[in-house]
């Protein structure tokens, strides 16, 4: 079992099946799935044990649509055991601190073979540079780890690609035309958690088909069998497929619904949603009550437009409301709006610490030892000696406790830092709780 951090961030991939869904409901159910089944409800029945419930993308720029695939059989005793002791290696790709102080999110490659794997690494590199470029994960870089883990196939490339009748034996099984849907990649998904339980800890499961077509998908239900909560599969070599990967956090971190509708006449009656992003409520209403995201009404949008109260989504064309025209939990290739990036902050501070640092707090410091510690850039640093603030070393983020004031007196002391962070995307004032933390050091006489 993946070791998990607190609630720690990790893919509720596929997300948008369970997540909007299950968090709906009892609405009437009018409108469909792609395929004519009716879309999630409140009181729905999960999905058998033998299919699992995916969100896909039929293209970039598209709203994604869910469908019920097959499940993998469970692995045998001896399938888990011959990963375990086979490939597998795990190779640090950004590393901001301990797991237990960061967003840990594990990429696991397929259809990479073993003179490939090299490029495997190259290629989550060039993908988490594309994911952290989108805010407000631009502006919270420093705290995620990245992991890349080892999963050497027979044959490079992935089933379904360019064409249905292409069949490629890799170590995780993907393939594209899962279920006939030509954009859908599909993965074994007792493999990989299998691999990604290799790495020191899981967040967030991101696997990379080794491919150049666009497509992917997010996986909600595997979250009771593991110890992260979902799975997300993306192309490697296609430039929009890690709008896939953001859209896919956006419900297993910020618990954001999906703001898309399926364009019929389904008409939401049902309680309020607990998800930030919906509402049955309107703009006026919102300001009245005093909720959901009134305080972001009227503000301009990163994803454009004014924050308002836009009829449509959750999978129903009427009765649910969300805050703008169009946001990356609509449409792919859009940013998140006000109330979604609040959200995402807030998640990113419910797995992650405001303050970390490499030096151990379970040890005693000399008077010449240095401490380094990392911060947001929205966050300043405050340092302490027994209680009291040394003003002149506010914002720095490497000290020296001789210098920092503490005597040589022959007694122990304690050096603490502490640091809030006072980003203005962060309004809500339960939210703004995390957005603190402190760190504390004894030092030596």
């Amino acid at each position: 079992m993946l070791r998990r951090t607190s609630i720690r961030f990790s893919l509720r991939t596929a997300a948008a099946a369970g997540l909007a869904a299950a968090a709906l409901a009892a609405g009437t159910v009018a409108a469909t799935t792609a395929h004519g089944a009716p879309a999630p409800g409140p009181g729905s029945a999960p999905e058998p044990r033998h299919t699992q419930r995916v969100e896909y993308f039929t293209g970039a720029g598209g709203h994604p649509r869910h469908a019920t695939v097959p499940a993998p059989k469970p692995l045998s005793r001896t399938a888990k055991a011959a990963i375990a002791a086979g490939d597998g290696e795990v190779t640090p790709i950004v590393e901001n601190g301990p797991v237990g102080d960061k967003l840990d999110i594990v990429f696991v490659g397929d259809g990479y073979t073993a003179d490939q794997q090299e490029d495997f690494h190259a290629d989550v590199r060039a993908k988490w540079a594309k994911i952290s470029a989108v805010e407000p994960y631009a502006s919270y870089t420093g705290l995620f780890n990245i992991w890349a883990v080892d999963a050497v196939s027979n044959e490079s490339g992935v089933s379904g690609d360019p064409a249905q009748d292409v069949v490629r034996d890799t170590a995780l099984d993907s393939a594209f035309f899962c279920s006939g849907i030509e954009r859908l990649l599909c993965v074994d998904t007792g493999k990989v958690e299998a691999y990604a339980s290799k790495a020191p800890a899981a967040d967030l499961v991101v696997v990379l088909g080794n491919s150049t077509k666009y497509g992917g998908a997010g996986y909600n239900d595997v979250s009771s069998q593991v110890g992260y909560d979902g799975i997300a599969t993306a192309s490697s070599d296609n430039d929009q497929s890690d709008q896939i990967a953001v859209h896919e956090t956006g419900h297993s971190l910020g618990k954001l619904a999906d703001e898309y509708d399926y364009g019929e006449d389904g008409t939401y009656t049902g309680p309020e949603p607990a998800q930030v992003n919906l509402s049955t409520l309107s703009a006026d209403e919102m300001t009245a009550q005093q909720q959901k995201w009134y305080r972001w009404l009227g503000q301009e949008s990163p994803d454009g437009g004014p924050v308002g109260a836009y009829e449509g989504g959750g999978y129903y064309q009427y009765g649910l409301n969300r805050p703008t025209e169009n946001s990356i939990m609509r449409t792919l290739g859009r940013e998140f709006n006000l109330p979604g990036r609040e959200a995402m902050i807030a998640a990113f501070y419910r797995h992650a610490s405001v303050l970390s640092s490499p030096v151990a707090t379970d040890r005693a410091l000399n008077r010449g030892d240095r401490i380094r510690v990392g911060v947001p850039a929205s966050a300043q640093v405050r340092w302490y000696v027994d209680g009291r603030e040394r003003k002149a070393a506010r914002g720095r983020v490497s000290v020296v406790p001789r210098t920092l004031g503490v005597p040589a007196d022959g007694r122990g002391h304690t050096v603490t830092a502490r640091a809030t962070d006072r980003t203005d995307a962060v309004r809500e004032p339960a939210l703004r709780k995390p957005l603190s933390g402190e760190l504390s050091w004894r030092i030596a006489p």
